[in-house]
């Protein structure tokens, strides 16, 4: 029974969240997953694996939804939450954190005390693909969750988009055709007057490379904010 005093749209997204975190849609991505929390990784090996697709995380009144690719095997398929538990989240939530969005510099598990601000954070595909790479198919299978997601967000007004995987999905998502080449900084026009703010994805790949810095990614969410109307001041 749901708590009369949860508002619609957290009660809403906990009833998606349920639905999400019990999907076997991708039989490929369901044994991969399962058996990463079987296997494990030897610094995890006494730890309980989450082995479930990832629902969304964040503040149900969001202006800003970043958008990823999908769990990693030994970070949110472990710990349950987007981007939490690994290096790619080790970044992204210092500078959720710098730039006001959140109220702490760090995310290793679900009951860590992270409140985010203003920004929702969520993923076209929902459970840790083999080498990161979902198929099309399991894109395809996956996006009507992202879909409904997001028509539960109807506060958003702007979208990061981390790599150009997210960056397609939302284009399609949202109505933007021609669809735009993906940049780093790109801002594009979406119906409904939304904006896409393009990033580098926050993944090691980028990070330890110097492809994508703490600056240009803080610039990026705080452009973010400014689009979305919440002000410059990220001190509170």
């Amino acid at each position: 029974m749901e708590d009369p005093a949860t508002p619609p749209t957290a009660a809403a997204l906990a009833r998606l969240e349920a639905e999400v975190t019990t999907c076997r849609a991708c039989p490929r991505l369901v044994a991969w997953r399962e058996q990463v929390a079987v296997e494990r990784r030897a610094a995890f090996r006494d730890e309980e694996y989450w082995a479930r697709p990832v629902p969304g995380f964040g503040d149900p009144e969001a202006r800003v939804v970043i958008v990823g690719l999908a769990p990693a095997a030994h970070g949110a398929n472990r710990t349950g939450r987007m981007f939490t538990g690994d290096r790619s989240g080790t970044f992204l939530y210092a500078a959720l954190w710098r730039t006001g969005f959140a109220n702490q510099p760090t995310s290793v598990s679900r009951d860590d005390g992270l409140v985010l601000r203003g920004a929702w954070i969520t993923a076209p595909v929902r459970c840790a693909p083999p080498a990161n790479k979902p198929t099309p198919a399991e894109r395809d299978r996956c996006r009507p969750w992202l879909d409904r997601e997001l028509a539960l967000l109807p506060a958003v007004r702007v979208f990061v988009a981390l790599g150009q995987f997210g960056y397609q999905v939302l284009c399609g998502l949202l109505g933007v055709a021609p669809r735009p080449r993906f940049a780093h900084g790109a801002e594009v026009a979406a119906p409904g007057g939304r904006t896409v703010v393009c990033s580098y994805h926050v993944s090691q790949q980028n990070t330890f490379t110097g492809r994508l810095t703490e600056p240009m990614f803080d610039a990026v969410l705080l452009r973010a904010r400014e689009l979305a109307g919440l002000g410059a001041d990220v001190s509170e």
